[in-house]
């Protein structure tokens, strides 16, 4: 993956990464873990989703976990259309909003999103430009 960090100075951070998908609890939920940069330099980001569907809802319950940098959020996830859409707060109290869009087999575009307040505009914070390297 490659990635993009939109700073609060205005200046853009960028890295290459890697991401593991894989469905866990015996098909009832998806895993992934998001490492930057891709190893084996040491990491800036180490952290795991787990994505459970509920019926209930038509939609993800969705839990992020960065213990490298005690960072967590809770979500749900719907598709909109073409795209899936994670909705929610993060560990700072900010909303977020997490986009996955131009989905193929091989490939999706990741936009990290987040505001203080619902009247507040959408600020893209991350983008990660993620493509298949092995089947």
């Amino acid at each position: 993956m490659d990635t993009v960090h939109y700073r609060d100075d205005g200046t853009i951070q960028k890295w290459d990464g890697e991401c593991h998908f894989g469905w866990v609890l015996e098909g009832r939920a998806i895993q992934d873990v998001w490492i930057r940069p891709k190893r084996p330099a040491p990491s800036t980001m180490y952290g795991t989703t787990l994505r459970i569907f509920d019926p209930g809802i038509d939609g993800w319950h969705i839990i992020w976990n960065d213990p490298l940098n005690r960072d967590h959020s809770r979500q749900i996830g719907r598709a909109e259309g073409k795209d899936i859409v994670q909705l929610g707060t993060d560990s700072r109290g900010l909303k977020t909003r997490w986009r996955f869009t131009e989905i193929t087999a091989n490939s999706f575009h990741w936009i990290g999103e987040e505001r203080s307040s619902e009247s507040d505009p959408w600020q893209i914070t991350y983008e990660h430009l993620v493509r298949r390297t092995k089947p």
